[in-house]
């Protein structure tokens, strides 16, 4: 049996400019962290005792005869690049709701990637791992996603990526204090919207819209260099990365009108009015969980204004897609040798 763990994140700013279809013409970055919630995927060969071949549990379960056969996208385009045939039993177990803003989809693929990688005996690098992933949800499946989800559930950290026109990328840790690092958490609420949904069509339209927000997305690329910059220095106050987000979250908006409703828009607002800096709803859009940047002793005041949603206490910095259990033994020992 393996389990793989992988993190879900949260994106500060530079979100939009890690599309393909933007970087590779101005370049892109993003700033922003892997955080202590994490989807497990168990993976183990199927013994040969029951009537199906393989079994997938995750929202629903399948029990199927053959890779084509399972509907789970990534579960099947998975098992078909790594050409495994033999029968497999996966577990999908989730700290957070899907389709919610965390890059829950791309951490999921990457957990995916990372335990059916390590039952064939095999393990990667993390910027491996990222190609990987990122290979198999836009090339394989076509989704319409960018390249920072799998960049964070590969690597973990806090980070600052560069986006390079040819295709290449930087990753730079944030190098940090532990105290900058601790006030930087203390400034920050997450909450849930109480709506999740399929981002694909909300990233679509941003996509297909690149060509007249270009003024928008080159604000929100360099609104990442200058985050970076009040976060690495320790002189500058919180409350500057948390106005820079409020301004950042305006020019997302701008870029499709379907990135915000009406009801993310009252949430925003009472947020600000109780005292938050700034802040943003996380993802392609349309719903999942909001971030703000809030004065610590404001925060009791801002989770009252808000109480008819769930908040939730995270970490930054989390570890990436890492293999917490590996024992391959038992029926895995009749797996076929891959490529």
């Amino acid at each position: 049996m393996i389990i793989a763990r992988t993190p879900y994140r949260v994106s500060f700013f530079g979100g939009g400019t890690d599309y393909p279809a933007w970087y590779r013409e101005h370049g892109g970055a993003v700033i922003g962290t892997a955080i202590d919630k994490y989807c497990h995927v168990t993976i183990r060969h199927l013994p040969p005792f029951f009537e199906h071949k393989h079994r997938i549990v995750y929202s629903k379960v399948e029990t199927v005869d053959a890779i084509e056969q399972i509907e789970h996208p990534s579960v099947r385009a998975v098992l078909q690049y790594l050409d495994i045939h033999k029968g497999v039993e996966i577990h999908h177990d989730g700290d957070l709701p899907a389709r919610t803003g965390l890059g829950s989809s791309s951490s999921f693929t990457c957990g995916m990637y990372n335990a059916a990688s390590a039952l064939l005996g095999r393990m990667h690098k993390p910027a491996r791992l990222a190609d990987e992933v990122t290979h198999i949800e836009q090339d394989l499946i076509g989704e319409n996603v960018g390249d920072q989800d799998q960049i964070w559930a590969a690597y973990g950290g806090t980070n600052y990526v560069d986006f390079k026109p040819d295709g290449s990328r930087t990753v730079t840790p944030l190098v940090i204090s532990a105290e900058r690092r601790r006030a930087l958490e203390s400034h920050l609420v997450l909450v849930f919207t109480g709506f999740a949904r399929y981002a694909d069509q909300y990233a679509k339209n941003q996509i297909d819209n690149i060509p007249k927000r270009q003024a928008q997305l080159k604000n929100i690329q360099q609104m990442a260099d200058e985050a970076f910059n009040i976060l690495i220095s320790p002189n500058r106050d919180i409350a500057e990365f948390g106005r820079l987000m409020g301004e950042s979250w305006r020019n997302k908006r701008e870029i499709h009108e379907t990135v915000s409703t009406d009801r993310v828009d009252e949430i925003y607002q009472a947020g600000i009015d109780a005292g938050a800096y700034g802040g943003k709803l996380l993802g392609a859009g349309g719903g999942g969980f909001m971030l703000f940047v809030v004065p610590p002793e404001r925060k009791p005041t801002l989770l009252s204004a808000l109480a008819d949603l769930v908040p939730v206490e995270f970490k930054i910095g989390a570890p990436g897609s890492t293999i917490v259990l590996y024992e391959p033994n038992g029926w895995d020992t009749a797996v076929n040798a891959a490529p």
